[in-house]
């Protein structure tokens, strides 16, 4: 299959052309996209107008198992590998998990992060709501080796119950079922990827509470200087949605934060499947 694979920007993302996402591809093509994702950090697919459910998570599949990470009622009506993301509401209530408007990586709360994750843009708004993605390997090569030794070992307590009413205050509270799901964990601060090699850093995102051993106002400074450092607008690209458009990216080596639009006047919809992965270390 012939496709093209153009950088975005010198430090994250490319654009791959030629690849309708609703066909089967062969080994030899999955092998070279799965070299560009982990090189680039993000791979944009334009145009993928027709990406039926069943499609997506088969594409999905072709570089790894894809799991939930959201609260089940956030799932596309049967398919539970998929997740919507909205700001629609049916009977009052809503139909998808909100944008963040936090960097973060999917599912850092979890014990196995889950690798990747594919968005799809089924509608999107004409203007705003980019997306924007920093490449966390690149940020840690350009700590000052001070910072290097400083932040070495240390590791940071995540906790999705205790921000949970912070983030959602308008949201139902969570039940204990679901906070059983959602169990307190410690990631490390930076992590090495399974796969390059290569240390990112791995910030709060958005259930971060505090540095293990740290005060938490010295551990959220830290971290927050930390990622002040890494997403400086140099170091971001920012991803304008087109209808149809796909974007893949790696959690082990990336972050990404949402941004405004008006949603009194657009609607969004979008699907997302996510990648199991594994421990961090």
């Amino acid at each position: 299959m012939a496709i093209g694979i153009e950088p975005l920007t010198d430090f994250i993302g490319a654009r791959v052309q030629g690849i309708d996402m609703g066909d089967r591809l062969d080994a030899d093509t999955v092998a070279r996209l799965r070299a560009a994702w982990l090189r680039y950090g993000v791979l944009v697919f334009p145009r993928q107008t027709e990406l039926t459910p069943e499609r997506h998570i088969e594409f999905t599949r072709q570089f790894g198992e894809p799991v939930s990470i959201t609260l089940k009622q956030y799932d596309l009506p049967d398919y539970p590998e998929i997740v919507v993301v909205s700001n629609l509401k049916k009977d009052g209530k809503p139909v998808g998990v909100p944008l963040a408007y936090t960097w973060h990586t999917d599912g850092q709360h979890f014990r196995e992060p889950v690798w990747g994750s594919l968005l799809w843009g089924k509608e999107v708004p004409p203007e705003k709501g980019d997306t924007l993605f920093a490449n966390m390997a690149l940020a840690y090569d350009e700590l000052p080796e001070a910072t290097k030794r400083r932040i070495d070992g240390l590791k940071v307590l995540h906790s999705r119950i205790r921000v949970y009413p912070i983030h959602y205050p308008d949201r139902r509270p969570m039940t204990d079922d679901e906070k059983a799901t959602m169990p307190d964990v410690v990631q490390p601060l930076v992590r090495t990827h399974p796969e390059t090699g290569r240390k990112a850093l791995y910030l709060k995102g958005n259930a971060g509470w505090e540095i293990v051993g740290m005060p938490r106002d010295e551990g959220l400074a830290l971290l927050d200087e930390l990622e002040a450092f890494a997403t400086r607008p140099e170091r971001v690209y920012a991803h304008h949605w087109q209808q149809g458009d796909a974007v893949f990216w790696d959690n082990r080596s990336t972050m990404h934060s949402a941004t405004p639009y008006d949603m009194s006047r657009h609607r969004r919809v979008m699907h997302r499947t996510t990648i199991a992965g594994d421990v961090p270390f």
